[in-house]
């Protein structure tokens, strides 16, 4: 039973747990006694009898055939339950970096033996052991071999989460029935667990998938102990493939009435680790002295009736574990809605490449919803539903009407305000939000508009059009159809209004637009918004980085998707690219399974209105960001992106996470949209910015103590504005994006 259901918790999301188990031939029972029984989801099972030994097989028979001892056959189990509730155990014992020849000989086999029984199994994971030494080649080089004919199956390589230098924070019990045994008990354990890795855990675990090529399917599989390194150190993990967070019952406190229990800082990792949707496992034995009392009055977190004498002896950490899932708090409607957009990178479409062209000239919108769209803004117009779905965002218009009011009480004093009417310029008009906006802000401040709402989307401006018929708003609003840099106004303006923001803030040509519009802004006219900085901030982002090749192989025509033969066809072309387009594309994404490993920085500020002769809006800024030295080495996949706007004086928007807006930080970079019609009627506040991603080609691994030094670059030509970025230290890259080869905006 999912942690989620356990108590008639209605979770957004169901999360699980599993329980490893010692080597049983009798899979049949094993597999009974713990999920009915113990109450478990899955089982972590050895697959091989720990005594089989390929040399001491072949020396006993002489050489002829053998049946490997497996746990059973595969008609034990149905293919469902081996799939949906077993994960593969490889064997322990195996040694592959050993000075023994025959151990090591003995391994190699045994490792391909066990993964290619997995694999007949149809299971969906393997847990592989952890490496026995800091020196793991030979055992990655033969990872990395069934890697590359594997199917579909997970290999989770356990690493023990260790750093053991002076940030480790030891385990501090505070629970006043701690016994000396047990204190003495976590120490033995821990220490063993130290003298196989020495330093920082995360090394281990960084070498290896170095070797195995950031193998997507090799994914990591923590052994949580006793003793905890710093958050930082911690933090760091949420950016990586982890997959199952291992628990050992020596790890467990014990309450005051007799039951397990955890510390705060172990509370803490669980539930954040349960957010990310990584799996528990319980292992061990039973370390506390369950009370023999009925289970009414035992803690038991998933209401479930079990008699005493056919309770599992790990019920206990269970129901510990569920009972931690059931006090995190639900998740907002909000969190909810999204949930299907974290970490699904979004790829913007091109003006020149002709495989974007293959991709987004008949692009299925509705079967491949899980993808936003960046468009150009100055090149496409905008379709009905995707106007829909900006105009949802209450937030940022209930901003915009706040700055709106404040500069029309700034610009016309009480005493005029029945005889001055404020000229409004609303550029980019769309639908009429924005004119909305402006005149229940007139409403509220009692002073007169004359408003002039430009658009250059034709198909927009009709329903402008009856917008305004609608509303009786003829006298006050003139609709203009055309591009705002070309227009001839009238009259000058008082106050310019215009929503061009992009994630990154200027990414969807707002300087550009606004240099051309504010010519028929008055001198002392107000611009909204008035100035906008992007930011970036480096991250360990694991699954964004190996989904920059996957993401665009989904992203396929109507026509492709009904041809297997053309979607690998697709697929291969896509792989051609992945030196350059691919990983020199700045995507959309709800960012989520990341490690943030320094706060933002500033990088580009645009103001406005800009009356400068000289004004250019190329931008370089070379950054520096230092590590927290607690938190050891760590995995540079690329950066996160976003912006802060100063709309007017102090009303400000923006998904920058230290002064985010609320209920926009969570929310989708500009112009990128939702395609489900199944959502347009939910009620929901859609947000309107996701933060922007710009992967780096070759991820960076940074040191403690060494800077982290970053070159951003926003470029102009004639025809298209695009970014350009490179690391110089530690490790120079190459400057991504050269020329704008992969990714622009055209003008």
């Amino acid at each position: 039973m999912a942690l989620g259901e356990r108590g008639g918790w209605d979770k957004s999301e169901s999360r699980y747990c599993g329980v490893e188990t010692d080597f049983n031939d009798d899979m049949p029972h094993l597999l009974s006694f713990n999920l009915s029984s113990g109450g478990f989801d899955f089982v972590v099972a050895s697959l091989m009898d720990p005594n089989y030994r390929p040399s001491l097989m072949e020396k006993d028979i002489g050489g002829g055939s053998h049946v490997l001892p497996f746990a059973g056959s595969d008609l034990v189990l149905s293919p469902s339950q081996w799939s949906s509730h077993v994960v593969g155990k490889i064997s322990s014992w195996i040694d592959l970096d050993s000075e023994d020849e025959i151990l090591r000989t003995d391994s190699e086999t045994t490792l391909k033996q066990e993964i290619s029984w997995a694999s007949h199994l149809s299971l969906q994971a393997c847990l592989l052991p952890s490496p026995k030494g800091a020196s793991c080649a030979n055992y990655a080089r033969c990872v990395n071999q069934i890697l590359q004919s594997l199917n579909n199956m997970q290999l989770w390589l356990r690493i023990p989460l260790v750093k053991n230098d002076d940030d480790t924070t030891d385990f501090i019990p505070s629970v006043s029935t701690v016994t000396y045994a047990q204190i003495l008990s976590w120490r033995i354990f821990s220490i063993h667990v130290y003298s196989r890795v020495r330093g920082d855990s995360w090394e281990l675990w960084n070498s290896f998938r170095l070797l195995c090529e950031h193998h997507s399917q090799l994914s990591v599989a923590l052994d949580v102990l006793s003793s905890l390194p710093s958050a930082n150190s911690l933090g760091r993990w949420l950016g990586e493939p982890v997959r199952a967070a291992i628990i050992h019952t020596d790890s467990f406190l014990t309450n005051a009435r007799g039951y397990p229990c955890l510390s705060r800082r172990h509370q803490k990792l669980i539930t954040g680790f349960l957010n990310h949707s990584i799996q528990v496992v319980i292992s061990g034995k039973l370390n506390h002295g369950v009370p023999s009392v009925s289970l009414d009055s035992a803690l038991d977190h998933t209401g479930t009736n079990v008699e005493s004498s056919q309770r599992h002896s790990l019920r206990p950490y269970l129901d510990y574990i569920a009972y931690l899932y059931q006090r995190m708090d639900p998740l907002p409607e909000q969190e909810r809605f999204e949930l299907s957009y974290r970490d699904f990178l979004q790829s913007p479409l091109q003006g020149h490449n002709p495989l974007f062209h293959i991709i987004s000239d008949e692009f299925c919108t509705i079967e491949f919803s899980n993808y936003y769209l960046s468009f150009q803004p100055l090149m496409d117009n905008l379709e009905a539903q995707t106007y829909e779905t900006f105009e949802k965002d209450s937030v940022k218009y209930i901003q915009y009407q706040r700055a709106i009011g404040n500069a029309l009480v700034d610009r016309v004093p009480d005493e005029e305000a029945s005889s001055l009417t404020t000229v409004l310029m609303v550029v980019g008009a769309g639908r009429g939000p924005l004119v909305r906006a402006s005149l229940q802000a007139a409403e509220e401040t009692g002073r007169k508009l004359k408003i002039y709402a430009v658009e250059k989307n034709p198909n927009a401006v009709v329903t402008l059009h009856s917008l305004v018929r609608l509303e009786g708003w003829e006298k006050t609003v003139t609709i203009v159809s055309c591009d705002m840099r070309c227009w001839d106004a009238p009259e000058k303006a008082d106050i310019l209004v215009s929503e061009l923001l992009g994630s990154f803030g200027d990414n969807e040509l707002s300087p550009e637009c606004l240099d051309g519009a504010q010519r028929f802004l008055k001198q002392d006219g107000i611009s909204i918004p008035s100035s906008y900085t992007s930011f970036i901030q480096p991250v360990t982002a694991s699954k964004l980085h190996n989904d920059v090749i996957p993401c665009l192989c989904a992203q396929v025509s109507p026509l492709e998707a009904i041809s297997f033969s053309s979607k690998c066809a697709l697929a291969l072309q896509v792989k051609s690219h992945k030196d350059v387009v691919h990983f020199e594309t700045a995507y959309v994404v709800k960012v989520h399974s990341v490690a943030r490993l320094a706060p933002c920085e500033p990088v580009f500020t645009f103001t406005h209105p800009n009356f400068s002769t000289k004004k250019s809006n190329q931008r370089y800024k070379k950054l520096r960001f230092e590590i927290p030295s607690d938190t050891g080495s760590a995995m540079v996949h690329g950066f996160a992106g976003y912006f802060d706007a100063m709309l007017y004086k102090d009303v400000h928007l923006g998904i920058e996470p230290s002064t985010a807006t609320p209920n926009m930080f969570s929310c989708c970079a500009s112009s990128s949209v939702c395609f489900v019609e199944s959502y347009f009627d939910t009620g929901l506040q859609i947000p309107a910015w996701f933060a922007i991603f710009f992967p780096l080609r070759t991820p960076v691994c940074i040191r403690p103590g060494s800077p982290l030094e970053v070159h951003f670059w926003r470029c102009c030509g004639s025809t298209k504005v695009w970014y350009e970025w490179c690391v110089a230290s530690p490790n120079p890259s190459p400057v991504h994006n050269s020329n704008g080869r992969s990714y622009w905006v055209g003008l």
